[in-house]
């Protein structure tokens, strides 16, 4: 049961990255483009809420679920994950995080680096229009080739020191894989996502595939189906079940 919680975690994190910025020969160049690319200035400010759902497979278990996520500008977002008869909720509501206990699936406050975790996932959408603002910087690290692809590789920086490698195709601008040291109750993990599939929702361009490594070994896959924007997200829907 611990290590679907670490899963839950990870994809949780991974999840808030998927209409993140990738890199370019300068930072400030390829922060423009990418906000072009994935529809431009109105279209980030446009969007007060976000709803995510999509098939979550956990390959080494071979288990099978249902994912969906809502996000809720400025500061609140919730993840239900549906497996095994179970719904799993990890959930930010603007000032405190909670979420499921594995061993009792009663809800609790979360502190520490589940805290921190779900906290920056829930960072607004538009925070990629003024990183400096929300205490993001970005580091150009030169360029990498994996699996015969060349990438424009970009350090993405939190204020708490949390940092995401960001592999950019110098092509089309969209950021294909992602790598992170993760700390969960387990110890630490080296996760790597490879995004896919990217189409645009409502002018936003979005990678609707996501496959995850753990340590360098296939773990899980989720596969997004349905998006939906400004349906009007109560702020109660963040708040901690009873």
């Amino acid at each position: 049961m611990k290590k679907w919680h670490t899963v839950v975690l990870v994809s949780a994190f991974f999840m808030g990255m998927v209409i993140q910025p990738a890199s370019g020969q300068t930072v400030e160049d390829i922060l423009k483009k990418m906000i072009e690319v994935q529809g431009g200035r109105k279209t980030y400010e446009s969007i007060k809420d976000m709803t995510v759902t999509g098939t979550i497979d956990i390959i080494q278990q071979g288990l099978t679920g249902e994912v969906t996520i809502y996000k809720k500008e400025p500061d609140k977002r919730r993840s239900d994950f549906s497996v095994m008869g179970m719904v799993i909720t990890q959930a930010y509501n603007g000032k405190t995080a909670w979420g499921t206990n594995m061993q009792t699936l009663t809800n609790e406050e979360l502190t520490g680096s589940q805290e921190a975790e779900l906290r920056r996932n829930s960072m607004p959408i538009v925070a990629i229009l003024d990183p400096e603002k929300y205490g993001i910087s970005y580091t150009f690290k030169g360029k990498e080739t994996v699996e015969d692809k060349e990438y424009l590789v970009l350090e993405q920086k939190y204020s708490d020191d949390f940092t995401v490698l960001l592999y950019v195709d110098p092509e089309t601008y969209l950021t294909h894989r992602q790598k992170a040291t993760v700390e969960s109750e387990l110890g630490t993990a080296e996760v790597e996502q490879v995004l896919s599939d990217f189409r645009k929702e409502n002018g936003m361009m979005m990678a609707h595939t996501i496959l995850t490594y753990q340590d360098g070994v296939e773990y899980m896959q989720i596969t997004f189906d349905a998006v939906q924007f400004n349906t009007g997200l109560e702020d109660s829907l963040f708040e901690m079940d009873k």
